[in-house]
């Protein structure tokens, strides 16, 4: 089979495991495919990463290899040197805190600082590995309702959520990596999780874009890409956010004046299973709005979105020049490297220093 020369396609899948095998390459060289999200179950070590990201940009140097990597219980490589990042809540808490000897402005300040320590970090090591993109941060608030947000969101006020998400992205960006909102326009207030049920919002349209939506209005054009939530808000719309014109062209793109990417959560979460189907998922998401749709844990769903999808040309050649934005462009460093690199050791020891990592 000879290599590609296509632009990205909007299809991000994943592999099956440590190292590609004949039908992971054969998805991968698919002219729909434009991007490879991994999993906990391809990571042992560095060195098994490198190589593996090695061998899917050898097969296809366009496609952007991804990864959920948050912090806290969202972190997919956790052994053999990667930095065990707080969960953004600490962060969220580290704002709040109070001090006898420490003015309310000073602990904001600081936990701004550190959020930009922990993208850094982040994205440096990821880079290292060949890994170009994490979907964070998590833009939702936390009303204490849902179990699958908790402690992933830096909090419940969208003023912080937005300043230490901002100051985040900024570590990313340092590092040459994009950043990913998600989950729009916000999965903190529906109590189920989209994963195994399909969670619903009862509020008004007023209420959820004067508070949830607020982080992504603020960051701007900060933000690179988007993640829609999986979610039914049905005083807005019978379909979830993924699948909705309103909120991904009316309100993402129209009012709040959106230029990036947006990305569909995954399509085999039973949150999507409204669509009936996962190439009818995959239709609704990009008629809606959608640059990329995901299909993980299902290679049998990936293989029918890849057989079956027909993507227009104009569609195809507009999502593409979104998707290759998010590219790394510059070269990143070795682990070695990155290991002596000044900023990164202030990075870390700016995060013990404040006990939030060990």
């Amino acid at each position: 089979m000879t290599k590609l020369t296509l632009a990205p396609g909007p299809v991000t899948l994943d592999v099956v495991g440590l190292e590609l095998n004949a039908e992971d390459r054969r998805r991968i060289l698919h002219p729909l495919t434009g991007g490879v999200i991994l999993f906990g179950r391809n990571f042992t070590d560095r060195q098994q990463l490198t190589k593996l990201t090695t061998a899917i940009k050898k097969l296809r140097p366009d496609v952007l290899i991804s990864i959920d990597h948050e912090g806290g219980r969202v972190q997919r490589c956790k052994a053999d040197g990667f930095t065990h990042l707080p969960a953004m809540r600490k962060l969220g808490d580290l704002w709040s805190r109070k001090s006898m000897t420490m003015h309310p402005a000073e602990s904001a300040a600081l936990a701004m600082a550190a959020a930009t320590a922990c993208g850094y970090v982040l994205a440096t090591e990821l880079r290292a590995c060949g890994v170009d993109f994490s979907f964070t941060p998590v833009l939702d608030l936390d009303f204490g309702r849902s179990g699958v947000i908790g402690d992933r969101s830096f909090g419940r006020d969208p003023q912080i959520v937005f300043a230490l998400a901002k100051s985040l992205n900024e570590g990313l960006r340092l590092a040459g990596m994009a950043n990913c909102g998600k989950h729009f326009p916000g999965h903190g207030w529906a109590e189920a999780d989209s994963h195994v049920a399909i969670p619903v919002d009862e509020r008004s349209l007023a209420e959820i874009l004067n508070q949830d939506a607020k982080p992504y209005e603020w960051l701007d054009l900060s933000l690179s890409a988007v993640m829609p939530a999986h979610v039914i808000y049905p005083q807005v719309d019978s379909l979830p956010a993924g699948f909705s014109k309103i909120w991904l062209h009316s309100v993402l793109r129209e009012e709040l004046g959106f230029e990036g990417v947006i990305f569909s959560d995954d399509l085999s979460m039973e949150g999507a299973s409204v669509a009936g189907s996962v190439v009818k998922g995959a239709e609704l998401a990009l008629d809606a709005g959608c640059d990329a749709v995901l299909i993980c844990n299902r290679p049998d769903l990936a293989d029918q979105l890849l057989s079956h999808l027909k993507v227009s040309k104009a569609k195809h050649s507009q999502s593409a020049a979104r998707l290759n934005r998010l590219m790394p462009q510059a070269p990143s460093l070795t682990w070695k490297a990155l290991q002596a690199e000044p900023e990164y050791q202030h990075a870390q020891g700016l995060l013990k220093q404040l006990k939030l990592i060990g």
